[in-house]
């Protein structure tokens, strides 16, 4: 896989919520890595004048979460995320990342990337690192309601993210529902089903229920927006009742100390592994460039691989590699799915 060092990577510089220090050390451990660094934010916060390979471009004003995302990214062309994209459009950088608003993020992107020929809507995708293999699962929160030609999309969308970005060899995908048999569901899970059990170009396995999330053996699970930003949510939050729990539990006589004590590696291991800086964000998939939409409450790791992540997709050209395969099988021309419009 090409390496991403090289790659430039334009970052707004508002959103984290810990602070510009914290913005900056994320930059100094994405740059060790060679990747190139235009970050749009006010230059009276932010001093990158040391980290070789990153540029500032003062930027005063932002989005915040309290603004409605789509009137404000239409009326504030110098906001920071909106500049950040249109440097990306332009071509001075190749991948966009922001840590600030979701909403302004996925706004700005789309309207200033524009979706790749024949995508009806651009899905978020996460990198879930679960015990034994990483699991690519979208939509978590671009849309809300779908149809059937959507979640279709999303299939073709993540199992090329998948092979293109993560090195997966056919990768299996398999579609969220309330039981495993094809006829469970709603409507138009049922339907996404028949038309995805029918197709030779990806690897469908079918049905998985949300408590087989983790054991499933699909590197690549769908859902609508809504159904995946709960569930996602809800794995963050068991993880760190279950990892809390434990470690209450062991401190509360002696002999569990012990047994605390040799559980705590493992517990730490997992605990970082599922932890939002781990992943670095989400992938915004059905774009003409990479967008990369990472977590506010970001510590230095998450900004860095929220960059790493952005400047992977960028590297491999995951845009052209998910472009060429809806090509290919004819989605891009409206040949595969329930016939519905957007």
């Amino acid at each position: 896989m090409k390496s991403p060092g090289g790659t430039t990577v334009a970052l707004d510089g508002f959103g984290v919520e810990k602070g510009f220090d914290v913005l900056e050390a994320g930059v100094r451990l994405a740059a060790a890595d060679g990747i190139r660094i235009r970050v749009f934010g006010p230059d009276d916060r932010i001093d990158l004048s040391d980290v070789p390979g990153a540029e500032l471009v003062d930027v005063r004003e932002s989005i915040s979460n309290l603004d409605d995302p789509v009137p404000a990214v239409r009326s504030r062309p110098g906001a920071s995320i909106v500049r950040a994209v249109e440097d990306t459009r332009e071509g001075k950088s190749e991948a966009v990342v922001s840590l600030g608003s979701t909403g302004a993020a996925m706004a700005a992107s789309t309207f200033g990337l524009k979706r790749l020929r024949g995508v009806k809507r651009p899905a978020l995708a996460v990198v879930i690192p679960l015990p034994g293999k990483p699991v690519l699962f979208l939509d978590i929160g671009a849309n809300v309601e779908v149809r059937a030609q959507h979640l279709i999309q999303f299939a073709y969308l993540g199992a090329a993210f998948s092979s293109a970005v993560m090195g997966v060899e056919s990768p299996a995908v398999g579609l969220l529902s309330v039981g495993e048999e094809s006829g469970k569901g709603r409507g138009v899970e049922i339907e996404a089903h028949d038309v995805l059990s029918r197709s030779d170009e990806i690897d469908f396995v079918g049905n998985v229920e949300g408590g087989d999330i983790p054991g499933a053996g699909a590197d690549v699970i769908v859902t609508d927006g809504f159904t995946g930003n709960v569930v996602v949510k809800a794995m963050e939050g068991a993880v760190k009742v279950v990892t809390s729990s434990i470690s209450d539990a062991a401190r509360s006589n002696p002999l569990s100390a012990l047994g605390g004590l040799m559980l705590k590696p493992a517990l730490s291991g997992l605990r970082s592994d599922l932890h939002p800086d781990t992943t670095g964000g989400a992938i915004l998939l059905g774009l003409r460039s990479v967008a990369v939409v990472g977590h506010g409450s970001s510590g230095p790791d998450g900004v860095a691989n929220a960059i790493r992540v952005a400047a992977r997709g960028a590297a491999v050209d995951a845009p052209g590699l998910t472009e060429e395969m809806l090509h290919r099988v004819g989605l891009n021309r409206g040949a595969i799915g329930s016939g519905e419009q957007a």
